[in-house]
C-alpha cells in the first residue's frame, strides 16, 4: 500500500533554483514491476535533472554505476527492504555486497518490531554495523514511522545519531503511511545537525517538498521528480524575483 500523496497548500514564500531542488531529490525507482528498461528511463531522468541520486533496487546497482559513472548523481540503494525483517548479519552483507558493486549511499529499514518492543540497543547496534558495512557511506535509516509512538521515533532517531547515521528517514513509501510534517518536525528536534532528514512517502509535489523542507527534510525520496521540477520552472518564470536564499 502505497503512502497517500502529501496534502498541504500553495507553497507562497520565496523559491529555490532548479538546481537547488534537484539536489534535494533522491530519484526513487524502486517499485517491484520496473523492467530493465523502466530502470534505464529513470536513470536518463536522474541524469537529465542531476539530481542529488538516484535509489534503486539492490538487483541495479551495478547498471546504475556504470550508466552514472562520471556523473554527480550518487548511486543509492537499500537494505533490509521494505520490511526490515531480515538478520542484522544479513543486513550487513547486503551493504557490503552492494558497496562492491557501486552503491554510494544506503537506505536501510530498521527492524520495526525490535524497536516497538523497547530494545533500543539492537536498534542502535544494528544500525552501527550497518554503518560499519557501509565503509564511509552515508547511512540513511528508515523509520517506517507511521508503525511507533512518538516516545519510539524518538529513541530510535537517537539510537541512530548515536550509531553514526547520516540521515534519519521517515518511511519506504511501501507502508499506510509516508511522511507527515509532524514527524518532520520531530525529526529536526530530536536529532543534531550532524544528522540530516529525509522525506520519503507521498512527497509527489512542489509543494509538498517546499512545505516539509521548511520544516527541516533536506533530501527527499521521490518518483515525480520531472514534473516536481517543471512546476517549480512555471513559478520561478512568473514569478520574477521571489528567489530563496538558503
Amino acid at each position: 500500500m502505497a503512502a497517500a500523496t502529501i496534502d498541504v497548500p500553495r507553497w507562497t514564500g520565496p523559491l529555490p533554483t532548479r538546481d537547488q531542488v534537484a539536489k534535494m531529490i533522491d530519484h526513487s525507482l524502486l517499485r517491484p514491476e520496473l523492467t530493465p528498461a523502466d530502470v534505464a528511463a529513470g536513470l536518463a531522468v536522474a541524469l537529465e535533472h542531476r539530481t542529488a541520486s538516484v535509489c534503486v533496487r539492490p538487483a541495479d546497482v551495478a547498471a546504475a554505476a556504470a550508466a552514472l559513472r562520471g556523473s554527480d548523481v550518487a548511486v543509492g540503494t537499500v537494505v533490509g527492504f521494505p520490511h526490515g525483517g531480515g538478520t542484522t548479519a544479513t543486513k550487513v552483507f547486503e551493504t557490503g555486497d552492494l558497496v562492491s558493486s557501486g552503491a554510494q549511499e544506503i537506505d536501510m529499514v530498521i527492524d520495526i518490531g525490535r524497536l516497538r518492543g523497547g530494545d533500543v540497543a539492537f536498534t542502535q547496534d544494528e544500525i552501527a554495523a550497518v554503518v560499519h558495512a557501509a565503509q564511509g557511506r552515508p547511512v540513511k535509516v528508515i523509520f517506517e514511522n507511521c508503525y511507533l509512538t512518538d516516545q519510539e521515533k524518538v529513541a530510535g532517531y537517537q539510537a541512530a545519531e548515536a550509531a553514526g547515521a547520516a540521515f534519519v528517514k521517515t518511511s519506504t513509501g511501501f507502508a499506510g503511511g509516508g511522511a507527515t510534517a509532524a514527524d518532520i518536525a520531530l525529526m529536526r528536534r530530536t536529532v543534531s545537525r550532524a544528522v540530516q532528514v529525509k522525506a520519503a512517502g507521498g512527497v509527489r509535489t512542489l509543494d509538498a517538498l517546499l512545505a516539509l523542507h521548511h520544516l527541516g527534510a533536506t533530501r527527499f525520496g521521490a518518483t515525480t521528480t520531472a514534473s516536481i521540477l517543471a512546476d517549480l520552472e512555471r513559478r520561478l518564470a512568473g514569478e520574477g524575483g521571489n528567489r530563496w536564499t538558503p
